[in-house]
């Protein structure tokens, strides 16, 4: 899909529809003044208010768009040309997340659940390079997920294929989306194509291809953990959370059957729709068993580790012809989230040396 086409003003946009969607964005973001030319998630957005607006532009419109349209039309001006389109474009998997000048653009992976979620993070990277997020398969709600990491890559390939010709290519990839960098890496340099920087942000493939030491100290830390929380608990609250989390389960289990979803706003929702990626992603790097790779590798880990392994030097050193490991503040979610900054920064340093 091009996102800067649906950007781009158009003489004949009806303003009746500028000022519909204007209403629905000054409703759910809660704010009185909105330009055409603003920004959803820079006004302060979220997936669960972009659930909410495409629900209202559902009953305003009488059309029912997929909440990712969000990601390729992000101003009321480029939602307004879409409307006006009688059939949807089809989505890219590159999200654009910052513009730049110079070649080669950095491309983020997602983790599971598929979102390009790095707007943050993309714009406090200080280069001058394009930075594109990665984003699932199937998290429009029209295209069914895809449950095999090489799929995936093989998918993102396809598509950087017209977005990027010409290597060398820059690959970053978060949590679950450093499999899938790893796996366009490989296959990127098995058709002679240079790769400059492949770094992987917290990532570990399923603890099942962990070595033994690692395995058991997760295994032992995660047991801990767990009957640490239920001995805090009287025993009736504590079978109470076991028998929750077996129902929570159960539910998902059916949520995934036909007639399992209520309505057709829910399917096209983030809600549902990273929901379904999420348990795709979980089937692929259960599948997955990463291979050697001959190049250099950058993994970047969080100071404070919650429930991950604890050694990735242990994991991958002897997956890769070069591994060096780089330390930021917070934990997994926060070294995206909360402490964006301090990881943009490392970034920014790694593609800076890869292209010198």
């Amino acid at each position: 899909m091009n996102s800067r086409a649906l950007g781009e003003a158009q003489p004949d946009r009806p303003s009746a529809t500028i000022d519909a969607l204007t209403q629905i964005w000054q409703r759910v973001l809660q704010r009185s003044a909105i330009g055409p030319e603003e920004k959803f998630y820079a006004l302060g957005g979220t997936d669960e208010l972009a659930d909410r607006t495409f629900a209202e532009i559902a009953q305003v419109f009488n059309r029912q768009l997929p909440t990712a349209t969000i990601c390729y039309a992000p101003t009321i001006a480029a939602l307004a040309n879409l409307l006006g389109q009688q059939a949807l474009p089809r989505f890219s998997p590159f999200v654009p997340l910052k513009a730049g000048s110079k070649h080669p653009p950095i491309l983020i992976g997602h983790g599971v659940g598929g979102r390009a979620s790095f707007s943050q993070l993309a714009k406090h990277i200080r280069t001058e390079n394009p930075v594109y997020g990665i984003q699932a398969k199937g998290v429009d709600g029209i295209e069914a997920p895809l449950g095999r990491i090489e799929d995936m890559a093989e998918y993102y390939l396809d598509g950087l294929r017209e977005l990027q010709p010409q290597d060398p290519y820059i690959l970053i990839g978060y949590s679950f989306g450093g499999l899938i960098a790893l796996e366009m890496a490989q296959r990127l340099v098995k058709s002679a194509k240079r790769v400059a920087l492949l770094t992987m942000v917290d990532t570990y493939p399923h603890p099942r291809y962990l070595p033994l030491g690692e395995r058991v100290w997760l295994g032992a830390k995660r047991i801990k953990a767990r009957v640490s929380d239920l001995k805090r608990e009287p025993l009736p609250v504590a079978f109470g959370h076991l028998v929750g989390a077996l129902e929570k389960r159960l539910r998902k289990v059916e949520a995934g059957k036909p007639g399992g979803l209520d309505a057709e706003t829910s399917r096209l929702s983030f809600a549902e729709t990273t929901s379904r990626v999420k348990q795709c992603d979980f089937l692929a790097m259960k599948r997955y068993q990463p291979r050697f790779y001959p190049g250099k590798i950058k993994f970047v880990r969080p100071e404070t580790n919650s429930y991950l392994p604890h050694d990735p030097i242990a994991v991958w050193k002897h997956l890769a012809g070069e591994f060096e490991v780089e330390t930021v503040p917070g934990d997994h979610l926060g070294m995206i989230g909360t402490h964006f900054e301090e990881l943009a920064a490392v970034l920014s340093g790694y593609v800076k040396a890869a292209l010198d």
